[in-house]
């Protein structure tokens, strides 16, 4: 376990999984992923959320050796996708006496997630026990600023629907001010991976939380409330220094705002010739914009083009017609775009076809259906390669889209 300092009564207990190579098996990991968990030592011990089942034994493991012969009298679950609730079951197994503290919602879904009559069968010996009234006896329910006292920390709890699941809630520990923030400020990336927290933060964000971002904006001003000196989500690391710097980056992401000035240059080639337009574009475009970046869509994971879209103020997409419409990854590409809720952005457009372009209209037509997405004129037609009527377009195209 990775030696991870949070104050000397609250201890890191989370994993790293390194063997993890699909996140919601469709994000690819280049370095693994933190499951991250937590145990505050009080009068009363609660444990701050479990881990995905892949690695419940090594969390009990890390468990057991921080209460060193003490038993947990709270388990708080502030979401219960299977990462994070994976373990509940055999945490009971071992300490049947915990409560659960949550929301109502999360009570509701919980039977959903854990096999309680399983638990009861294996802790009480008997499949007559009435589960329900078993789980009625553990659940301490809570609501929008409700504290509990743990005997020096106190824990404080704000709902967060939809962010990402309809039960999240966060925690505020008062006393160490600190904001457990479920899924929230999360990142890709094991705890000992050492890279900068923006990139994996954000592909994390737009692609896993970014179609929700005015809850996201809900959840912020109940943050801006609150005197926080250490955040510490359920995976990636935990954020101690610099905390406006995070905040705003999820102000930015959340609201749809451009993280950079520039141009993303997109590009979608069956034969080549549109891409070699596409470098032409981007390199002509770099004398007159500083920050001008160029993605074949083939040789990229969609994802990861997503969250550079939503990085840059402005995009141009240079497609080929492909079956009179798009580039298939391309058209993958445009429909995550939509699916996240892209918007407030500059877009030109580039088209290909040997003898009947089509893409342009195809990729207006779904611009079309997202908020707030100005076409920059003009729509640059391309029949296999420039010619001179096509270079002057782009060449418009380029003044037009550098303004």
């Amino acid at each position: 376990m990775k030696d991870v300092n949070i104050a000397e009564n609250i201890k890191y207990i989370g994993v790293d999984d390194k063997e993890l190579d699909l996140f919601e098996n469709q994000y690819i990991l280049k370095n693994g992923m933190a499951y991250n968990s937590y145990l505050i030592l009080d009068d009363k011990i609660a444990i701050m959320d479990t881990v995905d089942k892949r690695k419940t034994d090594e969390w009990l493991s890390n468990l057991e050796k921080e209460l060193d012969g003490r038993k947990p009298d709270y388990l708080v679950i502030s979401h219960l996708e299977p990462d994070h609730s994976g373990s509940i079951g055999k945490l009971f197994n071992k300490y049947p006496n915990i409560k659960i503290i949550s929301n109502e919602k999360v009570f509701s879904m919980l039977p959903q997630f854990v096999d309680f009559g399983k638990i009861c069968e294996e802790v009480d010996g008997t499949k007559q026990l009435d589960i329900q009234n078993w789980l009625d006896d553990k659940k301490i329910v809570v609501k929008e600023t409700d504290t509990i006292n743990l005997g020096k920390h106190i824990l404080q709890f704000f709902m967060a629907p939809m962010v990402h699941w309809p039960e999240v809630m966060l925690t505020y520990e008062q006393t160490e001010k600190i904001l457990f923030s479920a899924d929230a400020f999360g990142k890709f990336g094991t705890l000992d991976t050492d890279e900068p927290w923006v990139d994996e933060s954000r592909r994390y964000f737009i692609n896993i939380v970014g179609k929700y971002g005015m809850q996201v904006q809900n959840v912020l001003k109940k943050a801006s409330s609150l005197d926080i000196k250490m955040i510490c989500p359920l995976h990636g690391p935990i954020l101690k220094k610099n905390l406006d710097y995070y905040i705003n980056l999820y102000d930015k992401w959340s609201k749809y705002e451009p993280e950079e000035e520039g141009i993303l240059v997109v590009c979608g080639s069956l034969h080549g010739n549109t891409y070699e337009v596409s470098k032409k574009f981007a390199e002509d475009l770099k004398e007159k914009e500083n920050n001008v970046k160029l993605i074949d869509i083939s040789r990229a994971q969609i994802a990861d083009v997503v969250a550079e879209a939503f990085k840059y103020s402005k995009m141009c997409i240079a497609c080929v017609t492909y079956n009179m419409n798009i580039f298939p990854a391309m058209n993958s590409f445009l429909h995550l775009l939509r699916e996240k809720n892209y918007q407030n952005r500059k877009i030109g457009i580039i088209e290909n076809g040997s003898w009947a372009p089509n893409a342009g209209k195809v990729i207006k037509d779904m611009l079309s259906t997202m908020k707030n997405i100005e076409i920059v004129e003009p729509i640059v037609t391309i029949k296999t390669k420039l010619n001179k009527e096509s270079e002057e377009k782009m060449k418009e195209l380029e003044d037009a889209i550098s303004k």
